[in-house]
């Protein structure tokens, strides 16, 4: 493995149970094969080798979960300390993960936001902060997914992404465009407590969140990336919201499909394609990104199952399309 590529190849797979809720193919990226467990070391991947090579000497990261595993992983490989600052709201066990892999954690605040100030404020010489979503070098890392797809033989007629901050979003738009595929259609899923770029194009312009009330924590940035909204506002981007128990269900339907367990973030793309949404009936080949996700259990999700109300907030398939 190099120092300018920390991520590796994932697989691309058809999945059969999938597939036959349509008339098309459905294909998987999985990147929850990541050696960090999620397509973030893709992008943060990137940004710490080239921060390497500029000769930083620490870096620091605010996240609540795959963004700090991702930096503590890169670390590691590089050799080079991180510092990662989390939220209140992230669990022992992803604190513990990340631990393992060699980074100081220091818990600080009750929402993401907060810890992203307190890193900023702890940025010193000689050291890079790794924003969790909004980065340039974090979106082209993202990209290589479309390259890798296109690679593997797969040319898709749609791609199905999960939104938190819309680095993944900001991603696929950058691998699409630089292959010639700018007129592919992207559908962007969020959960209901967490969809603040569905909230933008609600409101005709980019809005922030008050507050995040998913259990989707991944998702969990109160405003998306500026570069995110300027691509939802500019392409072929279709905006879908469900419910966490939508997306729960469907971590669950996937672990029972295909033995992956992955958390309600990436849940969220999962179920538009197990509840068979409309937008999705035309195209013949479905490219879903399987993101991933560190922070959850097979028995956190069955716990949350059952926890959850059926009808807590019903899927808001409202495909809002820019063109």
């Amino acid at each position: 493995m190099s120092k300018s590529s920390l991520h590796t190849q994932t697989p691309l797979i058809k999945s059969e149970p999938l597939s036959q809720k349509f008339r098309g193919s459905v294909w998987l990226k999985m990147e929850s094969a990541q050696p960090s467990g999620s397509f973030k070391l893709r992008g943060i991947g990137n940004a710490c080798a080239t921060h390497a090579h500029r000769g930083v000497k620490q870096f620091v990261c605010s996240s609540g979960g795959n963004a700090g595993m991702a930096v503590a992983y890169c670390g590691r490989i590089l050799s080079i300390p991180v510092s990662v600052i989390v939220p209140e709201t992230t669990s022992a066990r992803v604190i513990d993960m990340i631990r393992r892999e060699g980074a100081e954690v220091t818990v600080h605040g009750c929402s993401w936001q907060e810890s992203h100030e307190h890193a900023i404020r702890s940025i010193g010489p000689d050291c890079a902060y790794i924003h969790p979503f909004d980065d340039p070098l974090l979106w082209s890392g993202y990209a290589t997914m479309i390259d890798e797809v296109l690679q593997q033989g797969l040319e898709p007629d749609v791609v199905v992404i999960s939104v938190g901050g819309g680095g993944l979003l900001c991603g696929v738009a950058e691998g699409l465009r630089r292959n010639g595929m700018d007129g592919v259609p992207i559908v962007a899923v969020e959960t209901i407590g967490a969809q603040s770029l569905a909230a933008s194009l609600d409101h005709g312009t980019h809005v922030t969140l008050d507050g995040i009330s998913s259990i989707a924590t991944s998702l969990g940035a109160r405003r998306v990336a500026d570069a995110a909204y300027t691509v939802a506002t500019a392409g072929a981007v279709h905006s879908v919201v469900v419910s966490d128990y939508e997306a729960v269900e469907a971590c669950l339907d996937f672990q029972t499909d295909h033995g992956v367990v992955v958390e309600p973030a990436c849940g969220a793309s999962l179920s538009v394609v197990y509840n068979h949404i409309e937008i999705l009936a035309k195209y013949g080949n479905i490219l879903v990104i399987v993101c991933g996700g560190t922070g959850v259990t097979l028995s956190q999700l069955k716990s949350w199952h059952d926890e959850l109300p059926l009808k807590q907030g019903t899927t808001v398939r409202s495909a809002r399309t820019v063109r």
